[in-house]
């Protein structure tokens, strides 16, 4: 499924331009090629780097929403659906970076294989979103401990927490890894730990008694949303596809690490796999045993609330009869929504690397310290944490909720972005005479997989706000395409100003940041 092949020596002969030249054999592999990094990133850091934007909000929050709105086998269809489509995307991205690991990886993929302008587009539209999620999760952090005393000012833990995890980032790239690692732990052992209570509750420990499959029979294994009937069962189906793809977005952090990963070939590849599939295993069986313990019209899934109370995991505990769970899955989700700021900090400053080596940056965001740590991309990315001010005033929250929006489905921009990148680098290798079988690591089923990701993250991003044509709202229609815009303006504006073309196949450039053992 994930092969791994024993690196060697290019020995291929190409027909590309005599200008690529042959990559250095004798590369340093403790020091990376993009300005100044340094590989110090093992496997295990990777992938929890990963697991640390992704598992958050979407799936202690976001999950009410989808079980309200699709029921419970609905939204377990919705969740594994979208797994497969990350598991194309994942395995495309990982074809890519195992070969040429570079910071920001498919922002310079784009601008690389495809066009600059696309490249242009993808980066700035991908940095934006995961610096404004920063704002997100610090202002998320300050309304969960609100949890515990309402009368708390969230203005004073947004102001520390942006102090704490902005200085994490400034630290040298193994201590991050360090650390992030142990912050993602606690949320896989909590959830882990959950899915055991589950199993539990389910076969009678709690006040309901044995519960098996019987919400899946009453009030039933789909929720008709908004229209009735067969149609609107698939409307609460498709509808939850976002939720499912906004708890997802974060799994191809793993590419953004590779520019600093150590022995790239190996832990790539091996990051991508646990990633992926510890991830999908851990978002099924929650769904799944949230389907089982708690009905789809039970009032508390519709609870507005940022903290606990709004989490179908506490709703659970709560109907067993579970008293002491509900602060405890608190705490976890307050370590889950830092974790994740900790991430977008590090993923927005290396796209932002990635983004001045390509042209499009100031070159000054390249400069790193002698830790290998980018200072000026961190400070420039982490500054943008400060929005989350903007939830304190009067009229702020309405700005900040429409900086929200444009994040909304930017990761369905940047999955169709890699899947296209892919789809060109494999073009390309046939253009100059590579034979992908020399490859470090080869992405089964391709070109197909790339294809069916990209077929579905376009469709998914031209329909995910189809619901506001059925009931017209025009507030919730430029909400669900103001990302997809952003994409398109900056893309045309890129283009018109500088006059760019697509790149040739032949002309494609396969070996800048690549490593040779």
């Amino acid at each position: 499924m994930f092969s791994e092949k024993t690196p060697r020596a290019s020995s291929v002969e190409r027909s590309g331009p005599p200008s690529l030249g042959e990559p250095n054999l004798k590369a340093d592999l403790e020091v990376a090629d993009d300005a100044g990094l340094q590989r110090h990133l093992r496997a295990r850091h990777l992938q929890f780097i990963a697991i640390g934007g992704t598992v958050g909000t979407g799936l202690f929050l976001g999950t009410s929403s989808a079980l309200s709105e699709a029921g419970p086998v609905g939204a377990l269809i919705a969740f594994i659906f979208i797994g497969t489509v990350v598991y194309s995307v994942m395995t495309s991205l990982g074809e890519m970076a195992t070969y040429i690991p570079v910071a920001g990886s498919f922002t310079a993929y784009a601008t690389r294989f495809a066009h600059p302008s696309f490249g242009f587009a993808m980066g700035w539209t991908y940095w934006f979103s995961w610096s404004v999620t920063y704002a997100l999760e610090l202002v998320a952090a300050g309304l969960i401990i609100q949890y515990w005393d309402s009368g708390l000012n969230v203005g004073i833990f947004i102001a520390v927490f942006w102090v704490v995890f902005t200085a994490l980032n400034f630290l040298p790239v193994r201590w991050f890894g360090e650390i992030e690692m142990w912050f993602s732990m606690i949320k896989v052992v909590t959830i882990v730990g959950w899915l055991i209570f589950a199993v539990c509750i389910n076969a009678g420990v709690g006040d309901e008694g044995y519960l098996g499959f019987k919400y899946w029979e009453s009030p039933g294994p789909f929720v008709e949303h908004i229209v009735p009937g067969s149609v609107g069962k698939f409307v609460g189906f498709w509808a939850t596809l976002v939720i499912a793809g906004f708890s997802f977005q974060g799994a191809e952090l793993v590419g953004i690490g590779a520019g600093e990963a150590h022995d790239p070939r190996r832990s790539v590849p091996r990051a991508i796999r646990n990633t992926f599939w510890g991830i999908f295993v851990l978002f099924v069986a929650t769904v799944f045993f949230i389907g089982t313990l708690v009905p789809s019209n039970d009032p508390a899934l519709l609870n507005e609330s940022k903290n606990a109370n709004a989490s179908p995991l506490v709703i659970a505990a709560k109907r067993a009869g579970v008293d002491i769970l509900p602060d405890i899955i608190n705490a976890v989700l307050l370590t889950a929504v830092l974790s994740a700021a900790n991430s977008n900090v590090y993923s927005g400053s290396r796209v932002l690397i990635a983004l001045a080596e390509g042209g499009v940056a100031p070159k000054f965001l390249t400069k790193t310290n002698s830790h290998g740590t980018p200072y000026y991309a961190v400070g420039i990315t982490a500054s943008i944490g400060l929005l989350a001010f903007l939830n304190l005033s009067a009229d702020g929250g309405k700005v900040f909720d429409w900086l929200l929006n444009i994040i909304a489905v930017a990761g369905f921009v940047t999955w169709s972005g890699i899947c296209v990148c892919h789809l060109r680098f494999m073009a390309a290798l046939r253009a100059q005479g590579i034979d992908r079988s020399t490859l470090p690591y080869t992405a089964p089923l391709q070109p197909y997989l790339a294809w069916y990701g990209l077929f579905f993250t376009f469709l998914i991003l031209l329909t995910n706000g189809f619901t506001v044509f059925i009931d017209w709202d025009t507030s919730s229609f430029f909400a669900s395409y103001v990302s997809l815009v952003l994409f398109v303006v900056l893309f045309v504006g890129h283009k018109l100003i500088t006059k760019s073309h697509h790149v040739r196949l032949v002309d494609v450039d396969l070996v800048k940041g690549r490593i040779e053992l």
